[in-house]
């Protein structure tokens, strides 16, 4: 008995070991590397790969100001914690920054090489500073004079003008000035910020362009007309460059008693701080990076050079500048379920049996009309719902507040420390309590992140509880862009478990006795590993075992721990993993029973789904969790399951759609690198987001 219970304690350390795991940020920046893949996909319309490529600058943007930058901190503090896959924040920032090069530089080289030489093609023009002609040159010059001297504020750097506090992600110029100003002071340098009110692209007008569609970048005017801000002076150098900040906000939840409040006065200090990468023009001389690193207290590692805008998310406005359809993915309608087409009474629907949303193949307008129809209806008595992130002109949060106008009992749970959202949030808040909506801000030190929405309905003198439970935001905007899904029940356990929820939102006390959800932090990542162990279980038993899980990031160390010994135990394992990953598949041994791949095409896969084989009695999960710590332990969440039969067939469905797409699939190896793999002869291509779009959405 003692040596068995050793062979497991040994068993488990053994699954802890560094070399099991992949690090979190070098896996997040192999993310990256996929999205950037689309942009050199000749497959992907133009005008989309553009997009991808606009996209892995914005998600590098993010990557610097919130991951980098906590390691950054870290480091500072001397720290030489390991992380589970071994490397210390020192280790880990040098790795990060040989593969952030690589890929910036490869950015530039696309953009360059192949996007610009094909959007020319298509009459889609940027134009340098010697390609402009004589009648171009006074256009921009008038608009240099009447657009931009007006609105900037040149600063020339002296004892009295020391160096200016710069803007998070702003565009600026260093300037090297010859000769002497209005006081005889001898030349010297300047800063000079570009505007953040006027457009990064310039598009001339018809009566001087030579095509349809002609930019020029608002850095080739500055840096052409720039003299004029120095009369007298000679201009002999003038550089773009760009200063990333540290972004992630902290509020002490123990030193405050006004959330809302300490947020409003935190968010000012986002744009100014620690510096944690710069970016130069290419062709800034070595002694004047060396004087802005000096001025951001950064080290040669933080630089990086770059051959055209400082920011590429500039360019993410050209697609519907130009308008080219023909240069983008085909449009389409947004399909409904059968039953909300045969009737327009939500809550007649939702009665008659469980709805299933697949967005953003199927509408989103079901979500706001449940919304607006209990704001209407006066047996409608109360409406519950948690808030992420959704936009400050929402209908949805118009038909809260219509609700609470109408005297019913409305209670929003706002989560104002959604990264980058936080300003929108505390908006939202606001906006709801002016008219009488009870807002709360979820609980102290843990993020509400569960999607959730409840109505309680006088039906025939009796109470009805109508839910909505989704794996994403409350956004219409972005149920277009990701894929979630969205279940409508009246079922009463459910309506129950959702209730007790709400109630831990508003009085902190545990929501015991949950009959059929699972909930972080309390619940949902001891059932996780429960349901794991119990297909291990089962395959011990040389019964058939299997899980499939769709998520969004797999870091929780317990749950990979848990996955490995069911692999060890025979469980044939599926994940489909779209960005970070820390789990190494096909390890002998350990995990040559899990596989790992990540689709990556059109639609961002948003949705979080768990199977379990269950000894031939299916268990179907959604949730608003991923298997990462900061889902299962430091926020609120929820896990709900699919129990319809025809919808829990069509989720697996779903979910063998996505094991079988050959098209936009990488399949991920046991070193952790991520491989496309090419579409074997006479094989029938397969792609799931495309499949979807034919099978739910009208074309």
């Amino acid at each position: 008995m003692v040596a068995t219970i050793k062979q497991a304690v040994d068993r488990q350390q053994d699954l802890q070991r560094p070399e099991l795991y992949i690090n979190r940020e070098l896996s997040l920046l192999a993310f990256n590397r996929r999205v950037f893949e689309q942009a050199l996909d000749p497959n992907v319309p133009l005008l989309e790969r553009l997009r991808f490529l606009c996209i892995t600058s914005s998600n590098l943007d993010e990557f610097f100001e919130v991951r980098v930058a906590g390691l950054k901190q870290q480091a500072e503090y001397g720290s030489t914690q390991t992380m589970a896959d071994g490397l210390i924040p020192n280790d880990a920032l040098r790795r990060i920054s040989e593969q952030a090069h690589t890929l910036v530089n490869d950015q530039y080289q696309c953009l360059n090489d192949q996007l610009l030489p094909a959007m020319a093609s298509e009459d889609i023009r940027f134009l340098r500073r010697e390609e402009w002609d004589a009648k171009q040159m006074e256009w921009l010059k008038t608009y240099f004079g009447n657009e931009l001297l007006p609105v900037i504020s040149p600063i020339r750097l002296d004892p009295a003008h020391p160096f200016p506090r710069t803007l998070n992600k702003s565009l600026h110029f260093i300037v090297s000035l010859e000769g002497k100003d209005a006081y005889g002071n001898k030349g010297g340098m300047a800063v000079v910020p570009a505007p953040r009110s006027l457009p990064r692209l310039i598009r001339l007008p018809e009566q001087i362009a030579k095509g349809p569609n002609e930019f020029v970048f608002l850095s080739s005017v500055l840096h052409t007309y720039i003299g004029e801000l120095f009369p007298g002076m000679k201009v002999s150098g003038c550089y773009q460059f760009r200063v990333t900040r540290n972004s992630d906000l902290f509020v002490d939840t123990e030193e405050v008693d006004d959330l809302k409040r300490a947020l409003e006065g935190e968010l000012p200090s986002r744009r100014y701080g620690d510096a944690v990468r710069l970016e130069a023009a290419d062709n800034c001389p070595e002694e004047l990076v060396n004087f802005l690193l000096h001025r951001f207290e950064l080290q040669q590692d933080d630089f990086y050079q770059v051959n055209g805008p400082v920011n590429l998310n500039r360019l993410i406005a050209l697609p519907d500048i130009v308008k080219r359809p023909d240069l983008t993915y085909p449009s389409f309608t947004p399909g409904l379920p059968p039953r909300l087409t045969q009737t327009t009474d939500m809550f007649k629907a939702i009665a008659a049996k469980d709805i299933l949303l697949h967005h953003p193949f199927q509408s989103f307008i079901p979500v706001l009309e449940f919304i607006r129809q209990a704001a209407s209806d006066p047996n409608v008595l109360a409406i519950k719902q948690t808030l992420y992130r959704t936009g400050l002109d929402s209908v949805l949060v118009e038909s809260l507040m219509d609700a609470a106008r109408a005297g019913k009992e409305v209670t929003v749970a706002v989560e104002l420390r959604a990264r980058f959202d936080e300003a929108t949030n505390i908006g939202i808040a606001t906006k709801l309590q002016e008219t009488g909506v009870q807002v709360v801000y979820g609980v102290v030190g843990y993020k509400t992140h569960a999607k959730m929405l409840m109505v309680v309905r006088r039906e025939g003198g009796k109470l009805r509880r109508y839910v909505h439970l989704g794996t994403g935001n409350y956004h219409a905007r972005t149920a277009r862009l990701y894929s979630d899904y969205g279940l409508f029940t009246c079922d009463k356990k459910i309506g129950e478990d959702v209730h007790k929820l709400f109630m831990q939102l508003t009085t902190q006390t545990r929501a015991s006795g949950l009959d059929k959800l699972l909930q972080s932090p309390f619940t949902l990542q001891p059932g996780l590993i429960e349901r794991i162990e119990r297909e291990a279980s089962n395959a011990k038993k040389g019964q058939k075992a299997r899980i499939m899980a769709k998520l969004n990031g797999l870091v929780s160390a317990p749950v990979i721990q848990a996955l490995y010994s069911a692999s060890q135990a025979g469980v044939q394992i599926q994940l489909i993993v779209r960005g970070v990953c820390c789990l190494r598949p096909g390890v002998p041994g350990v995990s040559e029973n899990i596989t790992v791949r990540s689709i990556v095409g059109r639609f961002l896969e948003h949705t979080r789904v768990y199977f379990f084989y269950n000894a031939g009695n299916p268990e179907v999960m959604c949730a608003s969790a991923d298997w990462m710590p900061r889902n299962l332990v430091q926020r609120v969440e929820q896990c709900f399951p699919i129990e319809d039969k025809k919808l829990k067939r069509r989720v697996i469905d779903d979910l063998e759609l996505y094991l079988r797409d050959n098209t936009q699939v990488w399949e991920m190896h046991s070193d952790g690198t991520y491989q496309r793999t090419p579409l074997p002869p006479n094989q029938r291509p397969v792609s799931a987001q495309q499949t979807l779009l034919e099978d739910l959405a009208q074309s």
